[in-house]
């Protein structure tokens, strides 16, 4: 980690090192959102023009991030107790870090696992709880990347086949930091399709807009993170086919982001304690965002809670 020790604490985290980066590209977006509103010719009053932005969702939006410094920072801390145990303890051989394929194996297994993580994310309602706050903004800008969610328990959890393979854990956490980077430049309208060959293997603006679509056609679409190879692969991809329509299809009308982040999880526990039976309050709680016991469930169910 030598190579770390010439930077302050505070920095060592390249999360923390690009939100000059983040603010810089935010103020260029929102000017150009700014400038080109009166272009736009949107014949769907129901929902904001390509790449607008509205100040109080901003806020609300880079507030959520602004907390989940401190909140990541804290599962990081808890996080380090157990890799590190697993890494001294546990896994059969120590990889270098001096070494590229090290590297190699660090950023692509954080990319994988990040897939199966956010896939399960969007299928599994407890998880989902934790997710929905980042696909709550009816809009879809460079501040919508900043709405990040305060419980990183489920990739914490996700992320122990890394050390347990012997990647030193200080490096399993700057390839989530660079995962996490690199999903920044994805949120935004102003980006148009890139040139196939990078379609085809990275995750782009174009292939991240289905994701947050909640139309029928983009749900639960496009998981990857820098690479949307694993999409392709298993059958989650979906290219954009026309402009989503941004948000969850059961809206949360507020901008307080307390309520953004946790309303799910009063939903959960109202679901239980309504429930008959264990079989009914373990699918609302292990269940996909919209189960319902068969007499209650519809053809729609699923769609109309993403």
């Amino acid at each position: 980690m030598e190579f770390l020790d010439i930077l302050p604490p505070q920095m060592r985290d390249p999360v923390l090192f690009a939100v000059p980066f983040f603010l810089f590209l935010l103020i260029i977006e929102w000017t150009a959102a700014r400038k080109l509103e009166h272009l736009e010719d949107s014949a769907d009053s129901t929902r904001p023009g390509s790449g607008a932005y509205l100040t109080r969702d901003s806020w609300a939006s880079i507030s959520m991030g602004l907390v989940s410094i401190f909140t990541m920072g804290a599962w990081k801390f808890l996080a380090l107790l157990g890799y590190a145990a697993i890494y001294a303890y546990v896994a059969p051989w120590h990889l270098s870090a001096h070494q590229w394929y090290t590297w190699v194996i660090a950023v692509l297994g954080v990319d994988l696992l990040f897939y199966a993580y956010h896939r399960t994310a969007h299928r599994v309602r407890l998880i989902w709880a934790t997710h929905q706050a980042h696909h709550s903004s009816r809009y879809f800008n460079f501040a919508t990347a900043l709405r990040q969610k305060w419980n990183n328990s489920g990739e914490i959890l996700i992320w122990i086949p890394l050390p347990l393979l012997g990647i030193p854990p200080w490096m399993v956490f700057v390839s989530f930091s660079i995962n996490l980077v690199y999903q920044f430049w994805v949120h935004t309208e102003r980006i148009d399709k890139l040139w196939r060959p990078i379609e085809f293997v990275l995750n782009t603006p174009s292939h991240h807009r289905v994701h947050h679509g909640m139309d029928q056609e983009y749900l639960d679409k496009n998981y990857g993170g820098i690479l949307i190879i694993w999409d392709r692969l298993f059958g989650t991809f979906q290219r954009e086919r026309f402009r989503p329509h941004y948000g969850l299809t059961k809206p949360v009308e507020t901008f307080n982001i307390w309520k953004l982040q946790t309303h799910e999880y009063a939903a959960i526990v109202s679901d239980v304690r309504a429930a008959r039976g264990a079989r009914q309050k373990l699918g609302y709680v292990f269940g996909p965002p919209g189960w319902a016991p068969t007499d209650r469930s519809s053809t729609d169910d699923r769609a109309r809670v993403h």
